[in-house]
């Protein structure tokens, strides 16, 4: 079942075109502006082999294609951007303060397809370069908040145009450690916890996934900093946001975002999940030799926050990707349809 019961789209298919681009446009000057990031142009691949690309959990396997005029030259479709930020801002100069944002469009073709998830995944990739006292767990709290605030803001400027709409989210974001949050559910799947934590608090970030065993989830070794310990027993200098999305009654991830590796913590990751190969890859060379600034960046899915924001039921109403013909029936039944 791909549709709660009962539900019914409060937007037309005309509205809720309208509505995407107005919830974009919002939300890009908002967080552009909360985190003075500048908008930059990314590419859609980059070449195999060169550690560019994100391996995100490191079983998932980009799609990957050779160019001609290269000389057959391998290249694949990138999964996020989360490495090549970092070398960009290496590469243009930016100093601490300020950062850069880009709308990434990337293939995932081993995400299963569900309500929440796609093959085809959009978001605002975001990195900022830090200065050097800011790597620490308080400088992480304040950038969430400012990230939340932006949705904030944004879902308050879409309810002034458009009335069925309401913003279901407090008025403050909950820091909660994925360790803490282990030891007060000790018999519930991490899904679970995060079911219990996003119902409980309406928004809660959850800190420190990739650290564990077994971890709260998977993460990369190297790029968010996920082992580093921030005090009483706790690691991690990363996170997740969750919100309590109220038409699915079910928690919702829109975005993710960590203070990035130093060389330290790169090599403690890349020994922890044994893949000291990796430290031999250009752009892990280039990060080894302090080529690149100490930064925090993260992933805002643009799809998730629209149905978020516009109270959908499935990620399907606001973007065009393949779905299971059961799941466009259902949507027909529920007067709605999958793009």
């Amino acid at each position: 079942m791909h549709f709660p019961e009962g539900y019914r789209p409060l937007l037309s298919q005309h509205e809720t075109e309208k509505a995407i681009k107005d919830a974009k446009d919002i939300f890009e000057r908002e967080l552009s502006g909360a985190l003075r990031l500048s908008r930059v142009t990314s590419p859609i691949f980059v070449p195999a082999g060169s550690g560019i690309n994100d391996d995100l959990n490191g079983i998932e396997n980009p799609v990957r294609f050779s160019v001609k005029n290269l000389g057959n030259e391998g290249m694949e479709i990138i999964q996020s951007l989360a490495k090549w930020k970092r070398m960009a801002l290496a590469d243009y100069g930016v100093k601490p303060g300020r950062g850069i944002y880009t709308d990434m469009n990337a293939l995932r073709p081993d995400d299963d397809i569900d309500a929440i998830h796609s093959i085809y995944v959009d978001q605002w990739d975001w990195e900022k370069v830090m200065a050097d006292d800011e790597r620490n767990l308080g400088y992480l709290k304040s950038t969430v908040r400012s990230v939340f605030a932006a949705i904030k803001r944004t879902a308050f400027l879409l309810e002034e145009d458009y009335r069925v709409l309401h913003d279901t989210l407090p008025e403050d974001i909950v820091f909660v450690h994925s360790e803490d949050a282990a030891s007060e559910f000790p018999s519930l799947t991490p899904q679970e916890r995060e079911k219990k934590l996003a119902e409980r608090y309406g928004a809660v970030f959850l800190i420190g996934i990739g650290y564990g065993n077994p971890p709260h989830s998977g993460r990369a070794p190297d790029y968010d900093d996920w082992s580093t310990e921030t005090g009483s027993g706790h690691h991690g200098l990363n996170g997740a946001i969750l919100v309590w999305d109220t038409v699915r009654s079910d928690p919702l991830e829109p975005a993710s975002m960590g203070i990035r590796v130093d060389s330290a913590s790169l090599l403690r990751q890349l020994e922890i999940r044994d893949a000291m190969g990796r430290k031999d890859l250009y752009w892990h060379r280039r990060l080894l030799a302090g080529e690149y600034p100490q930064t925090i960046g993260g992933g805002i899915g643009q799809s998730r926050l629209c149905m978020f924001l516009l109270h959908k039921a499935h990620i399907g109403e606001v973007q065009a990707s393949v779905w299971q013909e059961e799941a466009r029936k259902e949507a027909i039944g529920h007067g709605s349809q999958l793009l």
